[in-house]
């Protein structure tokens, strides 16, 4: 397993367990932490013994969006091109950024979010990439790169309307207000609130024990079909479903989970 300086990560149970570890700024994200999002689902993806991953963050907050040191550093590092240059290096920069977060939306495994606490800027650029969103009460959302003067650049403003409709993404971009966890679920942007943390971290370690018991073969094509029939036609959609199942359906997968539903048992499933 890679080692990681803002990151803790394990793997028990096929379930890669990653948390957000600088509590001391609310999991702000800075350069590193970006940077380490990225290479730990790229991991996670190529890790056959991870499953299923759930990304959850230390301390009283999930994250309180990007760390003010790297947009000074950012500014830094582009401030001495010449025009062009400057703007292309900047540019690129962005999509450096935006790849980070993109990494857990092209993991082939589920990636499950447990959200305690504020989840504001970027961080709700954040768990817009992830399959599944579950929140404690106390949690609240705030879209607020546009108190910054910010046009949200790292997949809310592309992701979110798929989740909560573009009405309802336009009004929380616009203003920036923030929002409950009570709001969240009833928009669709979370699936269940939990009472508090100790409630959360326990329920999404058993729904993700339920995804990871199923067979992976079949769990990471549904993530693939989904993933492909939000950006394409239906006509699309099914077509490739199609070609998918012609490929998959004669698994082993398939076999062991016909015959342990017929046996009345538990199927086993290679990683």
């Amino acid at each position: 397993m890679p080692e990681f300086t803002c990151l803790t990560v394990t793997l028990t149970d096929a379930i890669a367990q990653i948390e957000l570890n600088r509590p001391d700024k609310a999991n702000a994200l800075n350069g590193i932490l970006w940077r380490e999002i990225g290479e730990v689902f790229r991991w996670v993806d190529e890790t056959p013994e991870a499953r299923v991953a759930i990304l959850s963050g230390a301390g009283r907050h999930f994250c309180a969006g990007i760390d003010f040191e790297l947009m000074g550093a950012v500014l830094d590092e582009v401030e001495e091109l010449s025009p062009g240059r400057r703007e292309e290096r900047l540019r690129r920069i962005i999509l450096n950024l935006q790849a980070g977060f993109t990494a857990l939306e092209t993991c082939r495994k589920p990636v499950l979010v447990a959200i305690q606490g504020l989840c504001i800027g970027g961080g709700l650029d954040l768990i817009a990439a992830c399959d599944l969103r579950y929140a404690a009460a106390d949690a609240a959302f705030s879209l607020k790169e546009a108190d910054l003067a910010i046009v949200a650049d790292v997949g809310s403003l592309h992701r979110l309307p798929y989740l909560i409709g573009e009405g309802r993404l336009r009004e929380l971009a616009f203003t920036a207000r923030q929002f409950d966890a009570a709001e969240a679920q009833a928009m669709g942007l979370v699936s269940r609130v939990f009472a508090d943390a100790a409630q959360l971290r326990e329920g999404v370690r058993a729904i993700a024990a339920n995804i990871a018991a199923k067979s992976p073969l079949m769990v990471r094509g549904i993530k693939q079909v989904l993933n492909h029939g939000r950006d394409h036609s239906v006509a699309d959609g099914l077509d490739y479903v199609a070609t998918w199942n012609a490929a998959m359906l004669l698994s082993d997968d398939t076999r062991e989970a016909i015959a342990a539903a017929m046996q009345k048992r538990q199927p086993r499933f290679k990683d």
